[in-house]
């Protein structure tokens, strides 16, 4: 199958006029975007890959990404993400450690075995204490720290590597009003993974405050955390439609989106709510085509892998970097990328 150019903008995250001026040499692209650009345009096999690595001659920086243990989809993604982008380097080696999810003291124990194995480290944060002053003996014994999806504050990490959560939240707000319409009172609820998430903690933080100040007919009955958890997420939702049988509106700020679904199925497609979600998991994706879903709000786990490794690879060797920030994208059933 011949490769396009739209092939190549597809993979590395931009725009094809991006892409085209980048491989060309034109001017008014930032070197970081060259790279990029070129990189997918190599693996692709769009152009011919170099025949060797400007950094062959330095040992490779040793990384480590803990990620939790679960059944989010998107988390299941990244392992294989941050692997696939490692081997396309030779200047990094990347070890994947799982650990249970929504434990800050696991993530805490995890994190005091990292010095003198790892250079750097890359870790989706549990805002709590035993996790900040983790990560600050981290800094103290000279290991580099990114955040990946969530952020954690007043710690020494060098970057966060994920969306703007705050963004994501009012733009699913945004949704939500926008399907219900601005004038009869309507009932939403929300469901989150975990709080302990400052991601999704301020993803709520968003939502209520663009309903607040352009939707005040959206009236929000609920928040529930379900811990990403399909089989707990189907229990609380089939308990709330119970409670609030004309509930117009439903936004799930983490994972277990298939258990909601599900608690959906009972009601016929004329009354149920509209539903607002993160992430085009293939479960998700399904719920699309379906209608049981009316939007998804995406992020890209192989852009999250590749700035991740970027801005780690760098920082340890003490050279600068670009950040380029995974975009979000809201998917409808008439619009869902290939797979």
């Amino acid at each position: 199958m011949r490769i396009t150019l739209s092939d190549v903008a597809r993979e590395a995250g931009f725009s094809t006029a991006t892409v085209e001026r980048a491989l060309n040499n034109r001017s008014g692209v930032r070197l970081r975007t060259r790279e990029i650009v070129v990189g997918a345009a190599q693996r692709l096999g769009y152009v011919s890959s170099p025949s060797s690595s400007p950094n062959g001659d330095l040992a490779p920086v040793r990384l480590e990404f803990i990620l939790p243990e679960e059944s989010n989809m998107f988390m299941r993604a990244l392992p294989g993400q941050f692997e696939a982008q490692a081997a396309l380097r030779e200047d990094v080696e990347v070890r994947v450690a799982a650990i249970e999810g929504f434990n800050p003291d696991r993530l805490a124990q995890a994190l005091a075995k990292v010095p003198g194995a790892f250079q750097g480290v890359g870790i989706i944060a549990l805002d709590h204490p035993t996790v900040r002053e983790a990560i600050r003996g981290l800094s103290e014994a000279g290991v580099k720290v990114v955040t990946l999806a969530s952020d954690i504050l007043h710690v020494p990490r060098i970057a966060y590597v994920g969306i703007d959560n705050r963004a994501a939240g009012r733009l699913a707000g945004y949704l939500l009003g926008r399907f219900l319409g601005p004038s009869e009172p309507r009932k939403v609820a929300l469901f989150a993974g975990s709080l302990s998430y400052r991601g999704h903690e301020e993803r709520e933080m968003g939502f209520r405050r663009i309903v607040k100040e352009e939707f005040p007919n959206l009236e929000i009955v609920e928040l529930r955390e379900v811990r990403d958890d399909a089989a707990t997420a189907y229990s609380e939702a089939s308990q709330l439609l119970k409670r609030h049988p004309d509930l117009a509106g439903i936004y799930n700020i983490g994972a277990g989106s298939e258990g909601i679904a599900r608690a959906l199925d009972v009601l016929p497609s004329t009354s149920r709510p509209a539903y607002v979600v993160h992430d085009l998991t293939a479960h998700n994706r399904a719920r699309l085509l379906d209608g049981t879903l009316d939007a998804v709000i995406d992020q890209n786990p192989r852009v999250e892998a590749r700035e991740a490794l970027n801005i780690l690879s760098h920082s340890v060797r003490n050279l600068p970097y670009e950040y380029h920030p995974p975009r979000l994208h809201v998917i409808f059933r008439e619009n869902i990328p290939e797979t």
